[in-house]
């Protein structure tokens, strides 16, 4: 049986368990995408896509956060995508960069704690299977709702995803990988 440590020290098994593992699986390969960088290579586009090692671990915790919120609160935790402006999609796209006066040393440290508040709510949380309907998103089916079990697997897959871009970029950078 899987079982993983919680900050309360009591065991969490099972379902729970193995989402912790599948997060922190994920959580660890994006961030090894960044060892030893300095915050200037961390902010560098070395691809034609927009994105940076840092700007990803950002989003990736905000996607989190804004998720996690959703789980909790239901979907006024989240803005309404569907009617972003474009200076509302400009702001989010500072997201996917380090911005000036940020360090990868913050943004990991945030990264962290957002972690730490998501493991502690997949431990404590009393229903996976408790739902929530979707926000407004152009992105969204009307009328839909997900569980946090959904939400969290969602969660795994968007680290996933992105762990594999940070790869391709720190592979771009300097020749180094997070596997092979």
């Amino acid at each position: 049986m899987t079982s993983t440590a919680t900050p309360n020290n009591s065991t969490t098994t099972g379902e729970r368990a193995d989402l912790l593992a599948a997060l922190a699986k994920q959580r660890h390969f994006l961030r090894f995408t960044t060892r030893d960088l300095t915050d200037e290579q961390a902010g560098l586009r070395t691809t034609v896509s927009a994105l940076c090692l840092g700007g990803l671990i950002k989003h990736v915790s905000a996607v989190e956060r804004f998720w996690v919120a959703f789980i909790v609160e239901g979907p006024s935790a989240m803005p309404d995508f569907s009617s972003f402006t474009e200076a509302d999609f400009a702001r989010r796209a500072d997201e996917f960069r380090l911005l000036p006066g940020e360090t990868l040393a913050r943004v990991l440290a945030e990264y962290a704690e957002v972690a730490r508040r998501t493991d502690d709510l997949v431990a404590t949380l009393p229903d996976l299977g408790a739902a929530q309907p979707l926000p407004k998103a152009p992105w969204f089916e009307a009328d839909t709702e997900w569980s946090a079990r959904r939400v969290l697997m969602h969660i795994v897959a968007e680290s996933a995803q992105h762990a594999g871009h940070a790869d391709i970029i720190r592979e771009a950078l300097d020749g180094a990988k997070s596997m092979g």
